[in-house]
């Protein structure tokens, strides 16, 4: 019984005794030993073997890149406002070693360096610089806790300023001024478009004159050419034709009645070329019936 006992205790020691003694560490981790309290070596991931009972595996650290939010931070700016920014920092731990032994908290300091580095650089900037100079105040945070950070252990990536909250006065006279701004900008819009169609409309009516204009001089034109065509072929063909004073005063009987039609016509002017004409044509029409009575005088 006591054999039994003894084997059993045997085994379970050596059980403990190899549980101690292998250590598996997972994948983008690593672990600090310590033999007999003083650091021994950074175990990698994988398997490895410790001196059971002698060397002490410290909590894993996370070798990834780690992205930490931290509380809104109240921050004066130049010209004396207090503004709450929030940041956003990157980070990853390079040497586990360094950030084990060499700072006590590394997360906590990481937090506490963003906080005064944040404060110097957004103080010395007014509140329209810091609205608007983010790139360069995520370059110049990301150089100093990069520099400082160095010898924890810990690389910082990359910083950025998750928002930028001016006190409430602020942001209602910022609104009303951007307000303004954009009224401002759509009274000059709708001016400009003003302007632009009155000019558009001259132009379109003086370009509609100037055509009017100019079609109705061709028409002119056109009419006076087609005038003096006709007449010129009028008094061809009457040049051709020689007519004698009794067919003109034949065809001036035949236009009176049409002169007469007109309302306005109440006056006739007739020419004494017309009597000496209409003695011709009566000569003519009393030809051989006797002798012509006495023409009356014409008055």
């Amino acid at each position: 019984m006591v054999l039994v006992i003894f084997l059993v205790v045997i085994v379970v020691f050596v059980i403990v005794v190899l549980f101690r003694s292998i250590r598996i560490i997972p994948q983008a981790n690593a672990g600090v030993v310590e033999r007999l309290g003083k650091y021994r070596k950074t175990l990698m991931p994988g398997l490895n073997i410790l001196v059971p009972f002698i060397d002490r595996v410290r909590p894993l650290i996370d070798m990834r890149e780690q992205v930490v939010s931290f509380p809104p931070q109240p921050v004066i700016t130049e010209d004396n406002l207090v503004v709450s920014i929030d940041t956003v920092v990157f980070f990853q731990v390079t040497d586990a070693r360094a950030a084990t032994y060499e700072i006590a908290n590394y997360l906590g300091a990481v937090e506490q360096l963003t906080t005064t580095t944040l404060r110097n650089v957004v103080g010395s900037l007014n509140l329209e610089e810091a609205l608007t100079s983010r790139d360069t105040i995520n370059g110049k945070l990301r150089v100093v806790l990069d520099e400082s950070t160095g010898k924890w252990g810990v690389r910082v990536g990359r910083v950025e300023l998750k928002a930028i909250d001016p006190p409430v006065s602020i942001q209602d006279s910022m609104e009303k001024q951007m307000r303004a701004e954009r009224d401002r900008r759509a009274q000059i819009l709708t001016a400009e478009g003003t302007k632009q169609a009155a000019i558009l409309q001259a132009e379109g009516s003086r370009q509609a004159s100037i055509l009017e204009a100019e079609g109705e001089a061709q028409a002119a034109v056109l009419r006076a050419n087609g005038e003096a065509q006709a007449i010129e072929t009028v008094f061809g063909a009457i040049h051709a034709g020689d007519p004698d004073p009794k067919l003109l005063a034949y065809q001036y009987l035949q236009m009176l009645p049409k002169i007469a039609e007109q309302p306005s016509n109440k006056l006739w002017i007739i020419p004494t070329e017309l009597t000496e004409a209409l003695k011709g044509i009566t000569s003519g029409f009393m030809t051989g019936r006797g002798p012509t009575p006495p023409t009356p005088p014409t008055v």
